[in-house]
């Protein structure tokens, strides 16, 4: 069973590729039985999804503590 951080994983790869091919070929805005289709607002929504999920996927991957030792002379 895939932990937290793997479906993290698999979500920033499946939402980049969606943003990656949304730019290669972009496509106009339209409508269909007066409902509006706008290309510009879905790439804008994943955008902030990417971004709300690398944040998450930053903060799911722990906090790191860096041990030292110090030395007093």
């Amino acid at each position: 069973m895939p932990t937290v951080v793997q479906n993290l994983d698999a979500a920033i790869l499946n939402i980049s590729g969606l943003i990656a091919q949304i730019t290669v070929e972009p496509k106009p805005s339209y409508n269909v039985d007066g409902q509006l289709v706008s290309w510009a607002e879905y790439l804008d929504t994943l955008t902030t999804k990417l971004a709300t999920l690398q944040k998450t996927r930053q903060m799911a991957g722990g906090p790191y503590q860096r041990a030292s030792r110090f030395r007093s002379v």
